[in-house]
């Protein structure tokens, strides 16, 4: 019985980061209909979530990790320098979808998870399979944080309630429309709620949401109750800088879109993991070609890659995703030292930009 509990419990937070959807309509109607919330482009649908379990199952997928586990290399970042920096735009991948980006002075969290598992449950569910490379505790203060959408994998309860109870205050939390009383019942009341293309001065910097091409989904009976989106970061001052990170997201028209409406941008945090089978993800999850036509969408100068090597959630094996990155890089004719693949705790010094 233990066992099958795990099963359903892991079944259902795999499900909720990645289930099917037929949301999508005329980007002339508004996206908050009666129904929840749509995306702007119409894409196939993706449809077949129990297809794709009994494919994982019979064909035995995903492949399990090598004899040690995968083993990727871990950074434990130069904490002395993170909280002391007030001056340095630098970036640091913690895992996954989290990347701390200081900026203008201000230390920002994007998805943070610190958890072991991107599950409703403790014992059941995706397993972080790299190590976090610092504790939450050595983290500088955080000053604001911005949330994509409420999967497990992007929204951890735990870790959103201890960065509330952080010393020195809470983060100011930027989330999408509607999420604002989960955050309520989580404890947490600093919270800014913002539609797509709705932007908040946060001191220097200006916090824009828009539109990316996902849905949401963390119970059993609210699919789409709540926005998702990616985040916009500017800052306007005697140092210009200008950061997009775009959570989860299938690709679409939104990102010429967003490209054409900032001119560009310093730097990415663009997804290239849990991709596989692409008749299943598509719609909801881009793989790295995918990865380097956005960066290009966006006009970027530099990107980093994020959403891999972390949790599995998909059927592509978890070191895949780079190599497939570089593929991609070397046939659209771009140097790889515009999208990087940083190491989990590594920091990117962008002094210069």
């Amino acid at each position: 019985m233990h066992q099958l509990i795990c099963r359903l419990a892991a079944l259902a937070a795999v499900a909720a980061c990645s289930g099917n959807y037929a949301d999508y309509y005329n980007p002339a109607v508004a996206h908050d209909g009666r129904d929840g919330f749509r995306n702007n482009y119409r894409a196939v649908a993706p449809s077949g979530f129990w297809k794709w379990q009994w494919e994982r199952w019979t064909r035995g997928l995903p492949a399990p990790a090598p004899p040690g586990g995968w083993n990727f290399p871990v950074v434990h970042p130069d904490v002395e320098f993170l909280r002391g920096n007030h001056t340095e735009t630098t970036v640091t991948w913690i895992g996954h979808a989290t990347v701390l980006l200081q900026l203008d002075g201000k230390n920002i969290l994007t998805d943070p998870h610190f958890g072991k598992r991107a599950s409703p449950l403790s014992f059941a569910g995706p397993k972080r399979q790299t190590p976090v490379p610092l504790k939450l505790t050595e983290l500088p203060h955080v000053d604001v944080v911005v949330i994509s959408h409420n999967h497990y994998d992007h929204l951890d309860r735990g870790t959103v309630q201890k960065l509330a109870r952080q010393p020195g205050g809470s983060p100011r939390f930027y989330v999408p429309l509607g999420l604002k009383p989960w955050f309520k019942g989580a404890g947490i009341t600093d919270v800014v709620e913002l539609d797509w293309w709705d932007s908040r001065a946060e001191g220097n910097l200006r916090i824009y949401c828009v539109p990316v091409q996902h849905w949401s989904k963390r119970g059993l009976f609210d699919r789409n109750q709540t926005l998702w989106g990616g985040w916009v970061i500017e800052a306007r001052g005697a140092h210009p800088f200008r950061f997009f990170f775009a959570g989860d997201t299938g690709y679409s028209r939104d990102f010429r879109d967003i490209g054409g409406k900032f001119g560009g941008f310093d730097l990415a945090a663009l997804p290239i993991g849990a991709y596989a089978p692409r008749w299943f993800m598509s719609p909801q999850h881009i793989d790295p070609s995918e990865a380097v036509r956005i960066h290009r969408d966006l006009g970027a100068r530099r990107s980093i890659a994020v959403h891999w090597g972390t949790f599995v959630l998909s059927d592509e094996p978890l070191d895949e995703p780079p190599k497939k990155l570089r593929e991609a890089l070397k046939a659209a004719g771009i140097p790889g030292d515009q999208f990087l693949v940083l190491k989990h705790g590594e920091t990117l010094r962008l002094a210069g930009q």
